[in-house]
């Protein structure tokens, strides 16, 4: 007795079927489309309120050296015992580069916002990481030289004959060196905002 096998063809998709499984597809794809505008202008939020603290940052840091100075309350008949900020050009740099910055930054704020609104934007994201690339060189290279001073000033460098001055000028020293704080917060957060830059190209 023959055993016979019943192969069971696969029945084509009627038109109706194949308009259901078209639509599923292009809704699918539209869902996946519409969140990259949405994951977007989630991070051009977060950019927004990044610059801001940067900017705030920037200026408490040269508002605190430029501000700067002690006099000792002793001094002799020819000389007064005073440090300044502008004694040291590093110090004055680092003043100099925080300002620049924080004017950056500032200026800046207003294309942020566009790219809340548009946030599919690419070519002034591209300008952003550009500048803000090189806004963090300068802020980088203007707390480096400060930082070096400041240590220079806590400890001395007994090789070179150069004396710690901190012990006299308590006061500037330590202003001197809280101003760091707000520069190198901003540094970090300049390397959170060229990272948020780039993923936002990326995912674009």
């Amino acid at each position: 007795m023959k055993e016979t096998v019943e192969i069971e063809e696969e029945q084509p998709l009627s038109s109706t079927q194949k308009v259901v499984h078209e639509e599923k597809g292009e809704s699918s794809r539209s869902r996946a489309y519409a969140a990259v505008p949405g994951l977007n202008r989630g991070i051009s939020i977060i950019d927004l309120f990044l610059r801001l603290v940067a900017a705030v940052g920037t200026l408490a840091s040269a508002i605190a050296m430029g501000t700067t100075n002690e006099t000792l309350p002793f001094f002799t008949q020819f000389i007064q015992f005073k440090a300044e900020y502008n004694d040291l050009p590093s110090f004055t740099f680092f003043v100099v580069a925080n300002s620049v910055v924080c004017t950056y930054l500032v200026l800046s704020i207003p294309l942020a916002i566009v790219h809340v609104i548009r946030s599919r934007a690419r070519v002034s994201r591209l300008i952003l990481i550009f500048f803000d690339s090189a806004m963090l060189a300068l802020l980088t290279s203007g707390a480096s030289a400060a930082t070096a001073i400041v240590y220079l000033a806590h400890k001395g460098n007994v090789r070179a004959n150069w004396f710690a001055i901190c012990q006299q000028f308590n006061s500037f020293c330590e202003r001197i060196s809280g101003s760091l704080i707000g520069s190198f917060a901003a540094i970090v957060v300049m390397i959170l905002l060229i990272s948020l830059s780039s993923f936002a190209l990326v995912r674009r």
